[in-house]
């Protein structure tokens, strides 16, 4: 899913399994069972969102 600002949200179903993986347009990842826990992580940018670290 893409907003009107261009920020990209990607979430995977995990196959074999009820595991779903996000992606969120700031970089960072979370895993769920529950698709509404996992769009309300999403959404609520920037609370729970740990961007991976950068290495230069």
């Amino acid at each position: 899913m893409s907003t009107p600002t261009g920020e990209v949200y990607r979430i995977d179903w995990l196959p074999g399994t009820d595991v779903l993986h996000g992606t969120c347009h700031c970089g960072a990842e979370h895993t769920a069972q529950d698709p509404v826990e996992m769009w309300e992580w999403m959404l609520g940018h920037p609370e729970g969102h740990q961007p991976p670290e950068r290495t230069a």
